[in-house]
């Protein structure tokens, strides 16, 4: 299948990535029809939640719950308390609404190849790119969640997860006086409870020291699972490579692929393709949200 850089990839897994979702997710034709159908048995009893029930939409809670439907099921309803506890900032959240954050602004980055495990890279220049004069934090989530909203839909992602790289470069008071208590709850209550995606690792890089002040705001809300995930590497790009080889990084991070050159202006019309997909996940959650 042959995509433009700036495209996901919507095909159905083939055998070797079924083979890596047998062995890490326990994916297998009888276990997925099996889970399938408990899973929409059990959304249907619960008639507070409004979600879709077709096989590929339950696989997307199914995979990162390693085919356990009430895990999923779980998993359904934390994603519709965030929707409920967070309204203002999610109610019909669209990408038009977020353009010019993506457009003018070189917050957020995915990289148009994956590393050789598979694994999306997402990136975040929340150092000295980062002004949040013009992408406030809540911009900054929305982005981020309108990103994870059509990484949803590849099964290659949904098999092999994703991993973040935060660079911290030129990081300054303007940039830790944004990142608040509430918005570094936003953000982690976010990660670690309403995402349905497998969270592979996230790396810290190029932090000064003042990042010590934004340390001391996430880390009372970052659990076990999460901490265990989490990588500090300064500007020791080498360590970065023990958990990313080089040759999937570009040279941004000591990688042998050409330096960046594209952005979130370039993956935009990506986001905004999906965006029938996006008008519907506004109306799951709660079945009698506002």
């Amino acid at each position: 299948m042959n995509l433009a850089p700036y495209d996901i990839d919507t095909s159905p897994p083939g055998p070797e990535l079924l083979e890596v979702s047998r062995r890490e997710l326990r994916e297998t034709p009888q276990v997925r029809e099996a889970a399938i159908v408990e899973l929409r048995k059990l959304l249907h009893n619960a008639t507070d939640l409004h979600y879709r029930d077709d096989d590929d939409f339950l696989l997307v809670f199914l995979r990162p719950c390693h085919f356990y439907p009430e895990s999923a099921l779980k998993m359904m309803r934390r994603i519709a308390d965030f929707k409920k506890n967070n309204y203002p900032l999610m109610h019909n959240l669209y990408p038009e609404d977020e353009k010019i954050s993506f457009v003018e602004h070189g917050i957020v980055n995915v990289l148009t190849n994956r590393d050789r495990k598979g694994r999306r890279i997402l990136l975040l220049n929340v150092g000295k790119v980062w002004d949040p004069k013009q992408v406030n934090p809540e911009k900054l989530f929305r982005m981020l969640f309108l990103i994870h909203l059509v990484a949803q839909l590849e099964a290659s992602t949904q098999i092999n997860g994703i991993v973040i790289i935060m660079d911290f470069e030129g990081l300054s008071l303007k940039q830790v006086r944004a990142l608040s208590p509430s918005f570094s709850r936003l953000l982690l209550t976010f990660i670690q409870e309403a995402i349905p995606l497998r969270m592979k690792e996230v790396h810290i890089i190029k932090q000064p020291y003042i990042f010590n002040m934004v340390w001391t705001l996430f880390k009372p809300f970052i659990g076990e699972k999460l901490r265990n995930r989490l990588e500090f590497h300064g500007s020791d790009m080498k360590k970065l490579h023990k958990f990313i080889d080089p040759s999937d990084l570009p040279k941004n991070y000591g990688g042998s692929r050409p330096a960046l050159d594209y952005g979130s202006r370039d993956w935009y019309p990506c986001i905004e393709k999906y965006v029938d997909h996006i008008a519907l996940w506004n109306t799951y959650g709660y079945a009698n949200a506002p």
